[in-house]
């Protein structure tokens, strides 16, 4: 694993630098990934943690061909990014409070997913605005497996789970998604600090690796004047 990250490092470090001296202007589509894989002769998997920091910097915006995003007052939420860097240097003033971080047995949660273990990571966190109200509320369940069984010892990378996945190996290549809209229950409307049976859109969403097996589980409550999910469909490399 060591070595990998050099690789993906080392190739975000390449291409940073040509799009910084203006190899690939501003809106340019970057070289396809069959591309730069030939170029850098490594791994798709490589090339797309090496995408994944380019993403972070704010140097690139990757897009799958078909698929769909969350917007937050007109702004993309990149959930592979975190919210948190998909909304520096907008207007939205959200904090973040961290509600559950610990490790649990869930067997209904593993046979649903398809998961080997039962043990996963549970982070549940609620974002607020200034005046308190809840906007959102998320419910993340990563499986406990390699590098993540102790991720409770070691902490997140930056305090990020999204970065804590990419430093582990553990990239995205595929997401489905369920959207509802729900009446909030009691304790959800407390810990939003909203009305019982106000209606939030309620998203659920498998994000899995290239061999398919499960990287992330997300459960989020939006609040719908807030948020609205837009879906997208085309083809083309990413970017």
């Amino acid at each position: 694993m060591p070595g990998q990250v050099h690789k993906h490092h080392r190739i975000a470090h390449v291409l940073a630098d040509e799009i910084r001296a203006g190899v690939h202007s501003t809106g340019e589509r970057l070289p396809g990934e069959h591309a730069l894989t030939k170029r850098f002769g490594v791994s798709r998997t490589t090339l797309r943690q090496a995408l994944q920091v380019l993403g972070e910097e704010g140097l690139i915006a990757t897009h799958p061909g078909i698929g769909s995003f969350v917007t937050f007052d007109g702004m993309p939420l990149d959930n592979r990014l975190g919210w948190t860097r998909s909304l520096a240097g907008g207007a939205a003033d959200l904090v973040t409070e961290v509600l559950r971080f610990e490790t649990v047995s869930d067997p209904s949660l593993a046979a649903e997913l398809g998961t080997e273990s039962d043990r996963f990571v549970a982070l549940d966190r609620v974002r607020r605005l200034g005046d308190g109200r809840g906007v959102s509320l998320e419910f993340s369940r990563v499986p406990a497996v390699g590098a993540l069984a102790d991720l409770l010892e070691t902490g997140l990378t930056d305090g990020s789970l999204n970065k804590t996945l990419l430093a582990a190996g553990r990239i995205t290549e595929s997401g489905d998604g369920q959207v509802s809209v729900r009446g909030l229950d009691e304790a959800q409307a407390a810990t939003l600090r909203r009305s019982p049976g106000e209606s939030f859109l309620h998203l659920a969403q498998v994000y899995r690796a290239a061999d398919e097996s499960v990287v992330e589980q997300v459960t989020s409550l939006l609040d719908p004047s807030r948020f609205q999910l837009h879906v997208h469909s085309g083809r083309g490399d990413r970017r």
